[in-house]
């Protein structure tokens, strides 16, 4: 199963933001990014978790 077709199937409304994100934005960003800014907007008290495992190797 696919990333995008998981993150449909958990959480949908997060998914149409990210799109309507993404359509209004002309696609210059990425899926990815797009749905992480949603998520942020709909749960901003999952900021904390925003960055994870997108930092340098430790």
């Amino acid at each position: 199963m696919s990333l995008s077709l998981l993150r449909w199937v958990l959480d949908p409304r997060t998914s149409l933001l990210a799109r309507r994100i993404r359509k209004n934005r002309d696609y210059e960003m990425s899926p990815d990014a797009a749905w992480r800014l949603a998520r942020l907007r709909l749960h901003p008290d999952e900021a904390p978790y925003r960055n994870h495992g997108h930092g340098p190797p430790s």
